[in-house]
């Protein structure tokens, strides 16, 4: 499988990306956006440094001056390229994946993302061939520290004193890195799991959707009577929550509570969401006036739809917050801080918070490996095509009172079913339907 993937590059150091092939995407990505300069920066693996600087190598070598920010976050880089006037960036990552992986996300100016269809499938191309000859005048290179500008950035997002107490697992990833200075700035009051940088993820993989990885900041959440919890992905850009009682609250509940939060000081406007989310979302930003707009999963699609339609807002059931005062990009820590402020202004637990929106019994997102998708998405169609169906990503198929989403992953071998019903014997039997076509879930 190739490394250009949907929404970026991605895939093991050394065997799959190595020094050779980001000196050939550095050198592509400068043609692709016709120049810099550029911004460039990249997460605590090990490999990341030596990367980096053969990406800035391939650049430069094409005339493209390099802002190179070094050791940031994934919103650091996002605000870097949307701050300082830059023709585009990349921030090198390979986000919540396992310490042997490394990879990069790319930004054309104004933080408009690189995705497949437009641009990393010519990149792909591009990198078969030789690296192209050097022109006569190279770029540029200069380090630029962006730490104190970005925490001034994202405080002006809340503007309550916060006086809660926080449990904030980073998993070894970037929001050790990132949030420091932010709760330094902020006076909140944290117990910091794992902020320790490691690209070898010595305690849980950084990826805050699977629950085994979440158990260490919810048992602390309990230990501690801690008002939150929190967990980072490990590029930081996304972010899940825990209650008071240490229990999860779904990335679409947090959704619609933010979204509440942001149409309450621009009623009417337009918020984006995927379309796994539950139909809370929807329901709430109608609610609270605003126009709710369905996307298909990924940052690209999401982040296309919000400018094409001036949205404030979006959120993925991934954990993946957009904010248009964010140069309509995902932050984690954007996020928290507006939550932390509901719960704060409104004297509200967050168990109080999602508790009226948790209407709707769902399985949350399973996955199956299927060798055939597309001959078994056509066999959904077929068996339930009394249904309402939409082919926006996969198959949408709803019914009066439950609905279901099948779609094959960007990233994995894999299909995801997410399946909602009015109530829970409707989803235990509408789930048994479909487990019954699809087979037996992966571990």
């Amino acid at each position: 499988m190739s490394v250009f993937k949907a929404y970026d590059v991605r895939g093991i150091y050394g065997d799959e990306i190595d020094e050779v092939l980001a000196e050939k995407i550095g050198a592509s990505f400068v043609k692709l956006i016709g120049g810099g300069p550029i911004v460039v920066g990249h997460d605590m693996r090990d490999c990341a440094p030596s990367i980096s600087d053969a990406f800035m190598r391939g650049a430069q070598s094409q005339g493209a001056d390099v802002v190179f920010i070094g050791l940031a976050s994934t919103p650091m880089t996002y605000f870097a390229i949307g701050s300082l006037g830059v023709n585009g960036g990349v921030q090198i990552t390979a986000s919540h994946n396992p310490s042997q992986y490394i990879g990069m996300k790319f930004c054309r100016a104004s933080c408009v993302p690189v995705g497949y269809d437009t641009g990393i499938v010519e990149m792909e191309q591009d990198c078969q061939g030789d690296l192209p000859a050097p022109v006569a005048n190279p770029g540029s290179r200069k380090n630029v520290e962006i730490g104190s500008d970005y925490v001034d950035h994202v405080a002006k997002f809340i503007s309550t004193k916060i006086d809660l107490k926080c449990v904030i697992d980073a998993g070894n990833g970037m929001a050790g890195f990132e949030l420091p200075p932010v709760l330094e700035r902020l006076g909140i009051d944290a117990d910091c799991l794992y902020f320790k940088l490691d690209g070898t993820f010595p305690n849980h993989e950084a990826n805050p959707l699977k629950v085994e990885n979440m158990l260490d900041v919810m048992a602390k959440v309990k230990e501690t009577g801690a008002n939150i919890g929190l967990a980072f992905d490990g590029d930081a850009d996304r972010c899940a929550f825990v209650d008071e009682r240490g229990e999860i609250v779904a990335n679409d509940i947090m959704t619609a509570i933010v979204a509440r939060e942001l149409l309450s000081k621009s009623p009417g406007a337009h918020v984006v969401y995927d379309l796994r989310s539950s139909r809370v979302v929807a329901e709430e930003v109608r609610a609270a006036g605003g126009v709710p707009i369905k996307e298909r999963v990924g940052h690209s699609f999401i982040k296309a739809t919000m400018r094409a339609h001036g949205a404030i807002f979006g959120g993925e059931l991934s954990g993946h917050y957009y904010f248009k005062d964010n140069f309509t990009s995902d932050s984690g820590v954007i996020a928290m801080l507006l939550v932390l402020e509901i719960m704060q202004r409104d004297n509200k637990k967050l168990s109080e918070l999602a508790a009226p929106l948790l209407r709707y019994p769902a399985t949350g997102e399973v996955n199956f490996h299927i060798e055939d998708k597309d001959g078994m998405i056509a066999r959904l169609k077929s068996e339930f095509s009394d249904g309402n169906c939409s082919d926006l990503d996969g198959v949408t198929i709803e019914f009066d009172n439950w609905w279901f989403n099948v779609r094959k992953s960007n990233t994995e071998p894999l299909l995801r079913l997410n399946l909602e019903a009015d109530d829970e014997t409707t989803m235990a039997t509408c789930k048994a339907r479909l487990l019954a076509i699809l087979g037996d879930p992966e571990e």
